[in-house]
């Protein structure tokens, strides 16, 4: 009796190309810091950049469990895991590490063994599409603000425009995590890294991690030295759209990314305070979204074009408010041009590749889960407080309270003397 997460769509396409389902595996690892890590990333990240041992801790448990993951798959005679994913959890006050998939074998010749973060139907686009999975691949940096940053940008904030102090942090920690994506995915000896997914998620007080995970494959159009990191093509598209644009003779050349962090300033925001109290349009709050978005969508664009391609892709456009009268606008989307040899395998795609498969199960109402979830949430709660309420932070909310109040004053007395 076999136990695997596939659905019947994705059953279907998989046999298409020979693979058939078998177990689920799973591999884990649990670590701690320790408190020599923790004093040092304490002190890191008051500094500001990267967290180089939380990067570490995270990298190392993240590929443990990826190897032990790939240890059971291969005990039981499969020949790859697909639907592979990587978590992140507390357990007793550790980290733990969780890596899960299904692995798959198959009746004709056997395949070099893979591992891909693709789901069954997302494997099988890819591989009519010509890319032949290596192995799952990921690249993540750890990275704190710091207490240097923390004032200058706070201080920009006062003034209207761009915080370059923030836009240049999140610009800078992407394609770092970028490049070790695809430095991992040299070491593999692939040449491409598709179905790229993104996750930016706080790891403790201060520090951000941003994890970008994808399968490198191997796709016999594509030339340049397989060792170097920078002729590895990337693409965040997902399986259908890298058929569909096959088709149409369009291959990945990057993905590409742009941060934007915008200040409403102190006296916009009062501006738009007095303005609020009226009917109408918020024009100072209306101009700050779309400057935003428009130097964004710039940074993108010259990106692209350094790149040597033609077009942007799949573009995703995401704008949400980091405090108020501080906006972020992310642009991320895939650098694309004409390559010769591209064409897929078939003229076109099943119909269960494109299906959607909804998921019958949910955790979010009553009953035991609903109490879990009470339990988590309050514990949540608990614990943000007890992060939130400590000295350092304290101090910090009354030297920007200060801030604040002094460019208010000194923007009143501008004014009254004119």
């Amino acid at each position: 009796m076999q136990i695997c997460s596939l659905s019947g769509n994705e059953i279907f396409c998989l046999q298409l190309k020979g693979l058939f389902p078998a177990e689920i595996v799973v591999g884990n690892s649990v670590r701690s810091l320790g408190l020599a890590g923790a004093i040092g990333s304490g002190f890191r990240s008051l500094a500001g950049g990267e967290v180089e041992s939380i990067t570490s801790l995270i990298s190392e448990g993240r590929h443990a469990a990826i190897e032990r993951l790939t240890a059971e798959a291969r005990r039981h005679g499969a020949h790859g895991v697909t639907g592979v994913t990587t978590e992140l959890s507390s357990l007793a006050g550790y980290t733990e590490f969780l890596s899960q998939g299904t692995s798959v074998y198959t009746q004709g010749p056997a395949l070099p063994f893979f591992t891909t973060s693709a789901s069954g139907t997302e494997l099988y686009c890819h591989l009519d599409a010509g890319y032949t999975p290596v192995g799952f691949a990921m690249g993540n940096v750890a990275y704190a603000l710091g207490l240097g940053r923390g004032i200058t940008g706070g201080l920009s904030t006062l003034a209207r425009g761009e915080v370059r102090q923030y836009s240049e942090m999140y610009n800078r920690i992407r394609h770092l995590a970028l490049f070790r994506l695809r430095r991992e995915a040299a070491a593999l000896g692939a040449n491409a890294v598709v179905d790229v997914r993104i996750d930016l998620r706080p790891f403790g007080p201060g520090i951000v991690e941003l994890l970008m995970t994808g399968t490198a494959s191997r796709h016999a159009a594509f030339s340049g030295d397989t060792r170097d990191p920078a002729s590895i093509v990337t693409s965040e598209l997902t399986g259908p759209e890298l058929f569909s644009l096959a088709q149409l003779g369009y291959a990945p050349v990057q993905l590409v990314m742009a941060t934007s962090v915008y200040s409403l300033g102190v006296v916009g925001g009062i501006g738009a305070s007095f303005a609020a109290l009226a009917k109408g349009e918020l024009r100072e709050l209306t101009e700050l979204v779309y400057g935003a978005r428009e130097n964004c969508l710039s940074l993108l664009r010259e990106e692209a074009q350094s790149l040597g391609a033609e077009r942007v892709v799949g573009n995703r456009l995401q704008i949400r408010e980091l405090s108020p009268g501080l906006i972020e606008v992310v642009a991320v989307g895939t650098a694309v041009r004409r390559l010769a040899g591209i064409a897929p395998h078939s003229a076109a795609l099943p119909v269960q590749a494109v299906a959607r498969d909804d998921d019958s199960l949910s955790l979010s109402g009553g009953g035991s889960a609903g109490f879990a979830g009470s339990l988590a949430f309050g514990a949540g709660i608990e614990r943000g407080i007890q992060q939130r309420v400590s000295p350092s932070g304290c101090f910090m909310a009354l030297v920007m309270a200060g801030l604040a109040l002094i460019g208010i004053v000194i923007s009143i007395l501008v004014a009254t003397r004119h």
